[in-house]
């Protein structure tokens, strides 16, 4: 009881925050700090001049910022901590080095960037040194029982990274994804490919049950879990090919018990590929029975276009919505990809019902190292790339970093209307401050307008450049 007064005072507070934003009787002059980044990287998450908003007239195109229409809680914004990112940071930085980062990049006190969610892998990803499941047999040996079954490689990297992160922020939020199940499990007998035979579906829930259990003995608990990374893709190394009939099947009759038997907290998310199939989503969620244990659906958007995910939220509005991968690549270009990201994914995705934005990946060396042979990713480069001693900050720090720095958890998606060449999405946060993220698209400096509860404050963006706003 104690416990629910706590949460329902809570959200009393942040209501009556919220319903004080649209008071403007006698309003004072407000000060807007703000920060930019720009394309041609002159300036890089730099803290500008503060701005004034008053009562004055407003110059230039108004973004109007809304607090009385509430959108989507948000959940956080962050990477995927893959295996071979927690392997960079353990093996490629002495431990004063890593605590240093890790500080850099967890820390919510306003002197980090402040991630707030995490992506990790069940088993291996195509993005660590080599392909593993957490139970590994001899050819033509099978282990219904589970007995063989161990997190032994993950305590060597992934494990420590984690609780050193945890130590800094014991609330971020961490998704798990398998990438493919133990290979005996499957049709194919490969990590690559291959669909899973039916009669390992309990067995691979109980797996998964013993992954959540598992993890959560070491101190780590796990938010969500995805059923599979790109259900549609079989090219990765590893990878598993999963209908949508199959993930329904696979979770109203073997996932969503188990998890009930064991009582198992975990989110389950369907989907975890491209915004060019929203039917998929829809088509496990229209099965009522499946529904009843789904959390809701999960995207990428290597294909497809971002407003996939306001069809799925259509269809199921009583069902979250999230975005859990998108890479930059090690041949692309930092303001070409500045502007990209953050208008479909920072911007478009949450003005799309995301709770989160992932970007895809945390950390490669300077070869795009490690990832598995044949179907892991050789150009994927990390928001950092490590070597030895030495961290450099690439454009998917930057785009995630001018949300996470200023979007804690918790907070709340609220209105703003587009304004022709600046693209953006406003924010207000769990102790009451608004945020509002713009890009400027265009090719040059734009002069526009924030406009809240009557006040306006005058801001000028370079061509090409984001900044964030705070009040």
């Amino acid at each position: 009881m104690k416990s629910i007064i706590l949460k329902i005072s809570a959200s009393l507070t942040f209501l009556i925050l919220l319903l004080g934003c649209s008071s403007d009787v006698n309003q004072p002059d407000q000060m807007v700090s703000w920060w930019i980044t720009a394309g041609d990287k002159s300036v890089l998450l730099a803290s500008q001049p503060t701005l004034t908003s008053s009562k004055t007239e407003a110059l230039g195109p108004t973004i109007t910022v809304d607090t009385t229409q509430v959108f989507q809680t948000i959940d956080g914004f962050g990477y995927a901590l893959t295996g071979g990112s927690a392997m960079l940071m353990n093996t490629k930085l002495n431990a004063a080095q890593r605590s240093e980062l890790l500080n850099e990049l967890f820390r919510t006190d306003g002197n980090g960037i402040g991630l707030s969610y995490l992506r990790v892998s069940i088993g291996a990803s195509d993005l660590d040194e080599l392909v593993f499941s957490y139970n590994d047999l001899p050819k033509g040996k099978t282990d219904a029982e589970l007995k063989s079954f161990t997190l032994s490689y993950d305590t060597m990297h992934l494990i420590p990274v984690l609780k050193e992160i945890l130590a800094l922020n014991p609330k971020i939020k961490i998704m798990g994804s398998p990438w493919s199940p133990p290979v005996w499990m499957k049709y194919n007998n490969l990590p690559k490919g291959g669909s899973l035979k039916p009669e390992y579906y309990e067995v691979y829930a109980n797996y998964l049950v013993k992954y959540i259990k598992a993890m959560a003995a070491e101190g780590i608990n796990i938010d969500a879990i995805t059923l599979q990374n790109e259900p549609e893709n079989p090219k990765n190394t590893p990878s598993l090919v999963m209908t949508a009939k199959e993930q329904a099947l696979f979770v109203k009759k073997h996932l969503g018990p188990a998890f009930k038997s064991n009582n198992i907290q975990t989110k389950i998310i369907v989907f975890d590929h491209n915004c060019d199939h929203p039917e998929y989503p829809i088509a496990i969620m229209n099965d009522s029975e499946a529904k009843q244990y789904i959390d809701g659906s999960a995207f990428h958007m290597y294909l497809g276009e971002i407003d996939a995910l306001s069809k799925v939220h259509d269809a199921h509005p009583d069902k979250n919505i999230y975005f859990s991968e998108q890479w930059t690549s090690g041949k692309g270009e930092f303001g070409g990809d500045l502007k990209w990201h953050t208008k479909n994914l920072i911007i478009g995705a949450t003005r799309n019902w995301s709770r989160n934005v992932l970007e895809w990946n945390l950390a490669a060396d300077p070869n795009f190292d490690p990832h598995t042979g044949d179907g892991g990713c050789d150009i994927c480069q990390g928001a950092l790339t490590i070597a030895e001693g030495s961290v450099i900050r690439n454009v998917s720090y930057y785009i995630i970093a001018h949300a996470s720095k200023f979007v804690p958890s918790g907070s709340l998606r609220i209105a703003s209307n587009l304004v022709y060449g600046l693209p953006n999405v406003a924010f207000i946060t769990p102790e009451g401050k608004k945020i509002l993220i713009v890009l400027n698209e265009t090719q040059e400096a734009k002069v526009f307008a924030i406009q809240f509860n009557g006040m306006n404050a005058t801001a000028s963006m370079p061509a090409n450049s984001v900044g964030t706003f705070a009040w």
